[in-house]
């Protein structure tokens, strides 16, 4: 007779099932287009007015797919009410980035840099976020799997596009994950408006290696123990004292600041 298999083993198949069974409605001209452009993007099912599927009708040739057409006063896709489909959605399995190693191992070229988030839920901040790292060429956006914004309609149609390029990682531990780029040669620079040094002085004669810049939710920023990980806090300097960025915009400054030179 066979061992009955522990609870955390059959907890772990479980999990590793649902995730395979996992899927997401992206919705919106932009974020469609570029799903469907993507090689690496697992694409099951495609509804789109007639008018979208004229603007898509390239994407919709080289992804190979057979779109569902239905009028735009029924539009059959099952997504939020309030959602701003532009009469296109496409249902798709989540995009595997790969590890924390595999995507930001420094490599010979121009110095790597990361944006990690303590907990920014936000959909419409984390893809703008994307946004702003793809334009500033950062290895990838990282996010804890817990208390942040998973991949969604929502996100994916604020990245406009940029989901479908810009890696986005969520582990388990967003400390051991400072961890690992500290090991990895990263200098991990933690935002918080109380610091004294910014960015841009804290980069002084730093730009040529990797770094990492880490944002923490409005509000309640970074926790303390991200605090402890990084190993430095800095700011974005304001002209007043009572000015303040949404993380979205402040991920954007940072980055700017931190680019590395030539």
């Amino acid at each position: 007779m066979a061992a009955k298999k522990p609870r955390w083993a059959i907890e772990k198949e479980q999990a590793k099932k649902a995730a395979a069974a996992e899927t997401v409605w992206l919705f919106g001209l932009h974020a469609v287009r570029d799903a469907l452009l993507n090689p690496a993007r697992d694409r099951l099912r495609l509804i789109v007015t007639r008018n979208a599927a004229e603007r898509l009708a390239e994407a919709i040739d080289a992804a190979g797919m057979t779109p569902e057409i239905v009028d735009a006063r029924r539009f059959t896709a099952p997504l939020d009410p309030q959602s701003v489909h532009q009469g296109a959605a496409l249902e798709a399995r989540p995009l595997d980035w790969g590890n924390l190693s595999e995507c930001c191992t420094p490599r010979p070229g121009r110095p790597p840099r990361v944006v990690l988030l303590d907990r920014v839920s936000d959909p419409h901040n984390v893809g703008a976020i994307l946004r702003s790292s793809e334009v500033f060429g950062a290895q990838a956006v990282v996010a804890t799997r817990h208390h942040s914004a998973p991949e969604t309609g929502a996100l994916a149609k604020a990245a406009s596009g940029a989901l479908e390029r810009q890696p986005y990682l969520r582990v388990i531990n967003l400390a051991r994950a400072i961890d690992e780029l500290q090991a990895m040669g990263y200098l991990v620079l933690g935002l918080a408006g109380e610091a004294e040094l910014d960015v841009e002085t804290a980069l002084v004669d730093r730009r040529d290696g990797p770094v990492a810049l880490v944002l923490g939710a409005e509000g309640p920023g970074l926790r303390p123990k991200t605090r402890e990980c990084a190993d430095m806090l800095v700011k974005i300097p304001a002209a007043g004292a009572f000015g303040s960025l949404n993380v979205s915009n402040a991920a954007a400054v940072a980055l700017y600041a931190a680019r590395a030179e030539g």
